[in-house]
């Protein structure tokens, strides 16, 4: 008589899960990997290799580039190539048509294209496209012009020049354009961000800290709050101002309100000094880091160990001896996390 092995569900499928590098360390263990209690290299580089929105000092020195090369010359057509990438309907794209690229700016993360006669100021007649890159998304000149380019989004052909091709890899298409009349700053998606981050005076970045009463890290990254900072440059910062990331912003002494507002503009002249290097917008882990890209590394500053507290989508980043008093956050839902 055949015999039937009834499979143990107690058992996991895979026992590598439990064995060497990928094991869970429980306890003071865990606490001391300082990898939310996990010690999985795999997942770790992994998560290195993932891309990261564009910051402002990336989209400010792209802005700078595609300006120098670009500004003055007419539009001859602009080419939705996926269905999901414009997300206005008026006005249309065909009325930008034959008018000149006055300039190539930006707002946060957002690349502005702007278009129209007047010498300054916003028009009525003025146009502006507005592009998020999101995480995959980039516009870089196009020379080849193909009819399918590959993860082309969207294409900016101007008169006797090179194109502008708006690329999103991988098979997500969440980079999008709008195009706006008039002042742009005035409509979302631009309405709802706060100043641009190397803007804000110490005062002002003070009274939206003592308002939001949150987690400055999570303060730092929220666009209404700050525009165009993001998971590198929040951890950057934070770094630099000896701030542990899960502080709590109302919290913050004037001293600490002085360290953050002079990490934050110095990190983002940091990054905006390496990116003008470049001459085309970096990759993720090309970007300055201290302790973004250096976790499990000694920290620059004091040697210490830099660790992380993971996410499903990101991590922070962060040294305990210059941030944290020397207390390693074992992971983001038992810690007992820093004040």
């Amino acid at each position: 008589m055949r015999r039937w092995r009834i499979p143990d569900r107690r058992r996991p499928r895979d026992r590598r899960l439990l064995t060497g590098p990928h094991r869970r360390l429980r306890g003071r263990a865990g606490r001391r990997a300082g990898h939310g209690g996990l010690t999985r290299p795999h997942l770790r580089g992994r998560r290195d290799r993932q891309r990261l929105v564009p910051e402002l000092p990336e989209v400010a020195a792209h802005a700078e580039r595609l300006s120098a090369g670009f500004s003055g010359t007419p539009l001859a057509r602009f080419e939705p190539m996926h269905p999901a990438v414009l997300k206005t309907f008026d006005p249309r794209p065909a009325a930008a048509a034959s008018k000149p690229l006055k300039e190539v700016g930006h707002r946060g993360k957002y690349l502005l294209l702007h278009f129209g006669e007047s010498d300054g100021g916003h028009e009525a007649s003025d146009l502006t496209f507005v592009v998020h890159l999101m995480q995959a998304g980039r516009l870089r000149i196009d020379t080849k012009q193909d009819r399918k380019p590959r993860g082309g989004i969207a294409r900016w052909t101007f008169a006797d020049a090179p194109a502008l091709l708006l690329t999103e890899a991988g098979t997500e298409r969440r980079a999008g354009v709008w195009l706006l009349a008039g002042d742009p700053a005035a409509v979302e998606p631009l309405a709802r961000l706060g100043p641009d981050a190397h803007t804000i005076g110490r005062d002002e970045l003070a009274r939206r800290l003592t308002a939001a009463s949150e987690r400055v890290h999570g303060f730092l990254r929220d666009q209404s709050h700050l525009a165009g900072i993001g998971r590198l440059l929040a951890n950057e910062i934070l770094h630099s101002a000896r701030i542990s990331p899960f502080a709590n912003t109302s919290r913050l002494d004037g001293g600490a309100v002085d360290r953050l507002h002079a990490a934050m503009v110095a990190s983002i002249a940091r990054g905006l000094a390496a990116e003008r290097e470049r001459e085309d917008m970096g990759r993720s882990q090309d970007r300055p880091s201290d302790v973004h890209h250096r976790v499990g590394e000694p920290c620059p500053a004091c040697g210490d160990t830099v660790r992380s507290v993971e996410y499903r989508r990101y991590r922070v980043a962060y040294c305990p001896t210059c941030q944290t008093g020397g207390k390693v956050l074992a992971d983001n839902t038992t810690s007992r996390f820093l004040k």
